[in-house]
This record gives structure tokens, C-alpha cells and sequence, in this order.
């Protein structure tokens, strides 16, 4: 009687059209994934920050004047100015020396932007920077 031998491979091509299909899937809501509340940033020219260690905590403020704290907790959700002042000083008690970036609308008022700027300075904030995007070439 002859015995038969068992082939013990494993077919692939199975996994390589799930990796291709997850591949297609990942490229097209890759650009849908838009950090924060949409705002209209100002043009400007000028360096960019440096980098550090940390990513920094983001304050972005809509066209009205409404305030959002880009954290997991908080994202998407509309916070007054004393709730804001609340959660950042219990960040900068945990995180001395992180880098605040307020990512503010080209047409919200001034006054607004100094103001949140003053009460991120009082919860202990010692570095503030504005996000604005790079001036585009016509």
C-alpha cells in the first residue's frame, strides 16, 4: 500500500488581499483625519517652532470665539474660558514646561486670542506659540 505525504503550505494569497484591501482602506481616510475643529488659519512667514520631546497642548478658537482643548478627553467639545484655565493648570502640574499652540481662526478678534493667551500664562503655561500656515506661493 502506498502512503500519500501531506502538503503543509500555507496558501497567502488569502492574507495578501487583506493587506491590499486594509492598504485602500487606510490611503483614503487617512486625509479625512483632520485634527481639531476646522479653522480658517492666517498666512504667515516665519520659522517654525522647534520640536521637543512632548507634542504640545492645543487651544483652538473658531471664528465666534469658541473655545476647544485639542486633548482626548476634551476633543470636539465647546469649553468656557474658566474650564480651560481649570484643565491646563492640572496639565502644567503634571507636565511642567509643556509647549501650548493655539491654533485661532484669521478672523477671530484679537482681544479674544489675548485674553485665552493671559489665562494660559496665569495656569502656568511658559511657552505659547501660534500656528498660522506658510504663505502661499502665487
Amino acid at each position: 500500500m502506498k502512503r500519500r505525504n501531506l502538503i503543509s503550505d500555507i496558501n497567502v494569497v488569502p492574507y495578501i488581499d487583506v493587506m491590499l484591501v486594509l492598504l485602500v482602506i487606510f490611503m483614503i481616510s487617512a486625509p479625512l483625519m483632520v485634527q481639531g475643529i476646522q479653522v480658517n488659519l492666517p498666512e504667515a512667514s516665519s520659522e517654525a517652532l522647534p520640536v521637543k520631546n512632548q507634542e504640545p497642548l492645543i487651544v483652538s478658537i473658531t471664528q465666534e470665539g469658541t473655545l476647544f482643548l485639542e486633548t482626548d478627553s476634551t476633543k470636539g467639545k465647546p469649553l468656557s474660558l474658566s474650564e480651560i484655565s481649570d484643565l491646563t493648570s492640572k496639565i502644567f502640574e503634571a507636565s511642567p514646561g509643556l509647549q501650548v499652540v493655539i491654533r485661532g481662526d484669521g478672523e477671530v478678534k484679537y482681544e479674544k486670542v489675548m485674553t485665552l493667551m493671559a489665562t494660559l500664562q496665569i495656569s502656568g503655561a511658559s511657552d505659547i506659540g501660534l500656528i498660522s500656515v506658510p504663505i502661499s506661493q502665487k
